[in-house]
């Protein structure tokens, strides 16, 4: 990871708090004890939830020796970032210094700890309104990059068996931006994006909601920067003793989104079900056993 050469926000705050008014202390304490606010939502955002007005954090940040507020803001983001990295590191220093306890039954504790979480984290109006939401789409676009690459293409895998509105943006040959360009307010982009976020996910997050497209976000933190731009979003438990995070709580959310898909298509998801079975079968896709 590269470092950041702006100056810590802890210390840059400590090192000026003498020398602030009244209001900019309020809005550096508010910057000191938000530090995921500050990095996810916008300016206006902050401004509302902390009662000081976006032209005092503007002076704030300038205040603290950072360019703008925008540079302030991308070090709170290093800073998030910079926690979740060491944070692997030491994992992956515990793996080798944890040789001789099986890393199964740990393995296996942790994916059923993040799965369950998922009953206490994910809000059933909030899902319900989201799955509403998919089923009138005019197309639904998915988007994920390195790790979460894959598990895009798992979710297109299943909606496409009972919907053909469904597509992975930027694979197989054509762009994320040849994409991005055909958005309206009548699609639906679901970005799927864990620590290390990728910059494409949070790039395509800020231009899709830009076309007026809604914006649904499967993330593993508030610290995630597409989150700004999300209309919708759901965090799941990533908890693992591995150095890399765990991906069985977004598969169960992945599932549960598309089974509650095919109960709304009704007839229609089992008539292009047996459609796209009986294509698999013409093109041999199955080994027969």
């Amino acid at each position: 990871m590269v470092a950041s050469s702006q100056p810590q926000i802890r210390t840059a705050i400590s090192a000026s708090y003498a020398e602030l008014s009244e209001t900019l202390r309020i809005a550096a304490d508010y910057i000191a004890e938000n530090q995921v606010e500050i990095a996810t939502r916008s300016l206006r955002s902050v401004a509302s939830a902390s009662g000081v007005s976006p032209a005092s954090y503007t002076r704030l940040a300038r205040a603290l020796g950072f360019s703008d507020y925008e540079a302030l803001r991308e070090q709170a983001r290093f800073e998030l970032s910079k926690r979740e990295q060491d944070s692997f590191q030491d994992k992956a220093r515990r793996l080798r210094s944890d040789v001789d306890q099986p890393l199964l039954p740990r393995q296996v504790a942790a994916c059923i700890d993040n799965i369950q979480g998922l009953v206490a984290d994910i809000d059933p109006a909030t899902l319900e309104t989201v799955v509403d939401r998919l089923a009138v789409s005019r197309k639904i676009v998915l988007i994920g990059a390195l790790a979460s690459a894959g598990f895009t293409d798992y979710f297109a895998y299943l909606a496409k068996w009972f919907d053909d509105r469904w597509l992975v943006a930027g694979r197989n040959g054509t762009t994320l931006g040849s994409t991005l360009a055909a958005l309206g307010a009548e699609d639906t982009v679901l970005i799927i994006s864990k620590h290390p976020y990728a910059h494409r996910s949070v790039r395509a997050a800020k231009l899709a909601s830009g076309c007026g497209a809604k914006v649904v976000v499967l993330t593993d933190s508030r610290a995630f920067p597409g989150l700004q731009y999300a209309d919708f979003h759901f965090i799941q438990r990533t908890e693992s003793p591995h150095f890399f995070s765990s991906y069985a709580a977004t598969l169960v959310l992945i599932e549960t989104i598309t089974g509650m898909l095919v109960a709304r298509a009704g007839s229609e998801a089992d008539a292009r079900i047996q459609e796209v079975d009986k294509y698999n079968r013409l093109l041999d896709e199955f080994e027969n056993v």
